[in-house]
């Protein structure tokens, strides 16, 4: 569970919020509350106190300049986890981890190099998990774009937006 301070930084994808009420109509605890639909591309990023103009614009100059087109059009389900690929973002993703090299994204659980993804559901019961997984399943291709990315810090009252990243210099 991420700890208050935490940063970090993320691909909003509007699109796909249908994917996380289908999974909160099956299970309402495996869709946290308050987190939109997104691809995290460097969890945890720096403590927020941490955050400053300087490692701002490391970040900025890092990133690809112009919009992403997506499909998210696959689904991976692991026990309680349903997710949804996001291959377009791995370039992003290695140039915010390249830039910050000492944040090791998910403190290494996943590997060095952890595919980027949307998490559908999270901790769903094994039949729910299943159930998401085909309704998710059947909800896609989604089209979309990500533009900009967003630096968000978790406060005592849920994620905040603490940063807008363009992907255009």
């Amino acid at each position: 569970m991420a700890r208050t301070g935490t940063t970090a930084v993320v691909a909003l994808m509007p699109d796909a919020e249908p994917l996380l009420r289908l999974a909160a109509e099956e299970d309402g605890r495996a869709v946290r509350p308050g987190v939109p639909a997104h691809a995290a591309l460097l969890y945890p990023w720096l403590p927020a106190d941490e955050v400053d103009e300087a490692r701002l614009h490391r970040l900025r100059v890092a990133l690809p300049v112009g919009p992403v087109r997506i499909r998210l059009a696959a689904v991976e389900r692991t026990g309680g986890f349903v997710g949804v690929p996001v291959p377009e973002l791995s370039r992003v993703a290695d140039a915010v981890r390249t830039a910050f090299p000492a944040q090791v994204p998910y403190g290494g659980r996943f590997g060095p190099r952890p595919p980027v993804h949307v998490t559908v559901a999270l901790d769903a019961a094994h039949r729910a998990a299943a159930d998401i997984a085909r309704r998710t399943a059947a909800a896609l291709p989604i089209t979309t774009e990500v533009s900009t990315l967003h630096v968000v810090g978790l406060t005592r009252t849920g994620w905040q937006g603490l940063a807008e990243l363009p992907l255009s210099h």
